[in-house]
């Protein structure tokens, strides 16, 4: 047995000896060390996305885009993800619901040609059904729009949500990390990557889900704190490859993207490195990590987080105790049930 956490593995031993016939079925669904299905036909459907990344790769060394670094662990991610580190960009940090939203609701609204969005969470509240209209207008100037969600995320989503987005021509898919009949009931094994991408030339990457909690609507979640970065640059790109990659596990099917990298219009010119990762890869989380090199950038970051912590304070054992059942039921099963390499 193998966990991200020594608590987990200990959790899971002293549950399969004291309650076997109760711990045996969790652990089939929750605790299996390797996602094989998974892994194994994701590896295979690696070859139809492929060329698509050969051939980004290729145009951003043809534009001088890539970024020389002399870091070696930029040469190794390089390698690991098959990606290239890029040069052109411009990355904005955006705190919370009130920064996040705006302004992807702004870029949906520019759209020309396609967005896609892909979720672990959607909620069908007061931000969720924003987005739909969003998502509807676009779809009705014509833009393409791809939504991809994640059916453990967002299993208390009603199925009207997504009605009227499909009766505007929104392509509405469920991620179906279940796939196959021995990953039935595998549903640790989650897509958590929050992505938007518009025409290929601006992109959202970050932990925001879609929810009021995140507009502090919510009492029994907010305030919830989380942070989205916004590109425009060649690494756009790089981000929309992953979104490439689930959707064809998804639907098996390619959609036409732009793979031209263009630097930044406004001069901008940030070094990032997309870190996409997953059961199938080296780096397991199913989430999407961008590296940014440049001093300015992780000085506000580094603000940011002061401040954020600033404003926290320490939960102790006595508070989780004076919560309700189910509250202090969920954090002992989030514990038992931490996702496994």
């Amino acid at each position: 047995m193998e966990t991200r956490t020594a608590q987990g593995a200990i959790a899971w031993a002293i549950s399969l000896n004291t309650f076997p016939y109760i711990a045996v079925p969790a652990y089939w669904v929750f605790g299996r060390t390797e996602f094989r299905g998974y892994i194994k036909k994701r590896q295979e459907q690696l070859s139809a996305t492929d060329p698509f990344d050969g051939a980004f790769i290729e145009r951003v060394d043809e534009a001088g885009l890539r970024f020389d670094s002399d870091r070696p662990h930029v040469h190794v991610l390089q390698h690991l993800t098959k990606l290239p580190a890029t040069i052109g960009n411009e990355v904005e940090l955006l705190r919370n619901g009130e920064e996040i939203f705006p302004s992807i609701f702004a870029g949906i609204a520019a759209a020309t040609d396609y967005v896609l969005l892909q979720l672990y969470i959607v909620r069908d509240d007061e931000l969720g059904r924003e987005m739909q209209d969003r998502l509807r207008a676009a779809a009705a100037r014509g833009v393409r729009v791809y939504l991809l969600y994640d059916e453990i995320g967002s299993f208390q989503l009603p199925r009207g949500y997504f009605e009227p987005l499909r009766a505007d021509g929104v392509d509405v898919r469920a991620f179906h990390s279940t796939q196959g009949r021995a990953n039935r009931f595998q549903i640790n094994f989650r897509n958590h990557r929050k992505i938007v991408v518009v025409d290929g030339r601006t992109a959202w990457v970050g932990g925001a889900n879609l929810g009021d909690e995140y507009m502090g609507r919510n009492p029994r979640w907010s305030p919830w704190i989380d942070t989205m970065v916004r590109i425009v640059g060649p690494a756009v790109q790089a981000v929309q490859a992953p979104f490439l990659e689930d959707w064809y596990w998804a639907t098996g099917e390619i959609v036409p993207l732009e793979w031209t990298p263009q630097p930044a219009p406004s001069g901008a010119s940030l070094p990032v490195l997309v870190v996409p990762t997953g059961p199938a890869d080296l780096f397991e989380t199913c989430e999407i990590q961008i590296e940014v090199h440049d001093a300015g950038f992780a000085r506000e970051v580094e603000a940011l987080f002061l401040r954020d912590f600033a404003a926290s304070r320490l939960s102790s054992a006595d508070e989780l105790e004076a919560r309700s059942f189910f509250v202090r039921l969920a954090a002992r099963v989030a514990r038992l049930t931490a996702p496994v390499q």
